[in-house]
């Protein structure tokens, strides 16, 4: 599996497009990247723990001349799998396979109720109720595709042959 069936199998599960599911991917990548290299821990529970492990300077041998290399101190990332992980790979557990999400509701505007009035007591001067406000919903812009003109196609050039010269006799 690679990322792009990540992206696939993420996109089917959560009823989106392929690219708000590339996006995801790349943002859940790019974060686990970022604060590995910083040094930070990123523990995954039932997955994994992704580390930032460092390597000191050593002395190593070239296999093929058997010469010394001197090695300098890196830092390489380190990845532990976690238990279920484990014990899933092992076969002493089964993969629950992930539920597909709910289909996406689109959000309903509700109108507003009509303010009520306030009923005048006896005796009392009355005050009107504060109007109640009305939301305003803005309707999105309409999307304009953007108009792509097709290159005009290729001229093909035809060589002309030039006439063959006699060849003059003397």
């Amino acid at each position: 599996m690679n990322r792009a069936d990540i992206v696939e199998q993420l996109a089917a599960q959560l009823n989106i497009s392929k690219k708000d599911a590339t996006t995801a991917v790349d943002s859940i990548f790019d974060g686990i990247v970022a604060a590995t290299a910083k040094g930070d821990k990123v523990a995954i529970s039932g997955f994994g723990i992704f580390k930032k492990n460092a390597r000191k300077a050593r002395v190593a041998r070239n296999p093929r001349t058997g010469a010394t290399v001197k090695v300098a101190a890196t830092s390489v990332p380190k990845f532990t799998p976690g238990a279920e992980f484990k014990a899933i790979v092992a076969g002493k557990k089964k993969a629950v396979p992930a539920k597909k999400a709910a289909p996406v509701k689109k959000a309903v505007v509700k109108k507003a109720a009509p303010a009520k009035k306030a009923a005048p007591a006896k005796k009392v001067v009355a005050k009107k109720a504060a109007p109640v406000k009305k939301a305003v919903v803005k309707k999105a812009a309409p999307v304009k595709k953007a108009v792509v003109k097709k290159a005009a196609p290729a001229k093909k050039v035809v060589a002309k042959k030039a006439p063959a010269k006699k060849a003059v006799k003397r």
